[in-house]
């Protein structure tokens, strides 16, 4: 076996330990079932067991088993999908895998083509990881807000104002169906009472899905693990809420995207560029090039046009712990420059520690 092959089960080995910390025993079982599959020479091995790329950068099992569920969420896997969770609640390895073994040999072109391209889960529960800092920031500034979100994918977080939020300590309602909700540790966030003005939304992404397109929508559905219907039925709300919105996300580069909004921010508002899982994503290089732009335009910011940099990205992307998952909610604000990181959760924001 090639070290192309060990590469790729370490990763969904190590994914399946993952998913499993993250409440989806079935998305675990099937990466499981997957290294299995590519160690003895199966299907698998065929489509991804001599992956060009750095499997866990690519986010390799998320497209794999993205394209299992996408098969099911179309009908073209009709013998697998009576086997899937929204099927039978008893699921059961053992049963389910031929059949998905069995869709892979049949549909090795298909599968192929779906995995080339990077998936997006665009998860509304990471708003409430950025929430406690749009709070800060509308009631430090008292000013209208100019939002820009890079790698947006089909936008659905350009709404983290209207979302609902609940944990067991506190809440606070939105005005759309869209409820966030979260295992949260510590005080309740600061300025909860604030109410943020939203002047002007703008988004980007590389390859932006378009919400009002059912394959697309369906494309971006098969990424959520086919066994947490709370997550499914939070995105099938958020893409409502999208739709009727009227979310727009502009396919363009990041960093020159950056470049050209930020050249021109207006004066009497405070401009907010933000993102979630995202800055694994791109090249070292655009990451330095974006890094730059916003520390420039930091530089240049006064106090009737401020800005700021709120993210919730790994640490180890912003000096903390390198190959750790803990991720982490940074804020940062210009023209002071001041950092706050204040609060450490996991990739799916399903559980928060806040740090006030």
């Amino acid at each position: 076996m090639g070290t192309s092959s060990e590469r790729v089960i370490s990763h969904f080995k190590e994914q399946s330990i993952g998913c499993r910390d993250l409440g989806s025993p079935f998305t675990a079982a099937l990466c499981e079932a997957i290294a299995e599959d590519v160690e003895a020479g199966g299907p698998c091995e065929a489509l991804i067991g001599n992956w060009p790329g750095n499997p866990r950068k690519d986010a390799l099992s998320m497209r794999f088993c993205g394209a299992l569920h996408h098969g099911v969420l179309t009908g073209q896997a009709d013998a697998l999908a009576a086997h899937y969770p929204k099927s039978r609640g008893d699921w059961e390895l053992a049963a389910l895998w031929p059949e998905a073994r069995a869709y892979l040999a049949s549909n090795i072109d298909v599968v192929r083509d779906f995995i080339q391209s990077a998936p997006q889960t665009n998860e509304t529960r990471r708003s409430i990881a950025l929430l406690p800092g749009f709070l800060e920031l509308s009631a430090k500034y008292g000013l209208p807000l100019n939002l820009l979100e890079i790698g947006a994918s089909a936008g659905l977080n350009q709404n983290w104002d209207r979302f609902s939020y609940q944990t067991d300590t506190w809440s606070r309602a939105g005005d759309s169906s869209v409820l966030v909700s979260t295992d949260w540790h510590g005080p309740p966030p600061k300025h909860l009472d604030a109410t943020p003005i939203v002047t002007a939304r703008a988004a980007c992404d590389l390859n932006p899905l378009d919400i009002h397109d059912p394959d697309k929508v369906l494309r971006l559905r098969s990424y959520i693990w086919a066994d947490q219907p709370e997550r499914l039925a939070r995105f099938d709300a958020a893409v409502a809420l999208a739709r009727a919105s009227g979310v727009v996300v502009e396919r363009a580069d990041a960093g020159l995207w950056l470049k050209q909004k930020l050249a021109s921010r207006p004066a009497g508002t405070l401009t907010v560029i933000y993102h979630s899982v995202f800055l694994q994503y791109p090249p070292r290089e655009t990451i330095r090039d974006m890094t730059e732009t916003i520390t420039s335009a930091g530089e240049a910011a006064s106090d009737d046009a401020p800005l700021a940099w709120l993210c919730f990205e790994p640490e180890a992307l912003f000096g903390g712990t390198k190959g750790s998952p803990v991720m982490w909610s940074r804020l940062q604000t210009w023209p002071t420059g001041d950092i706050h990181i204040f609060a450490h959760s996991d990739g799916h924001a399903t559980q928060l520690k806040y740090l006030p």
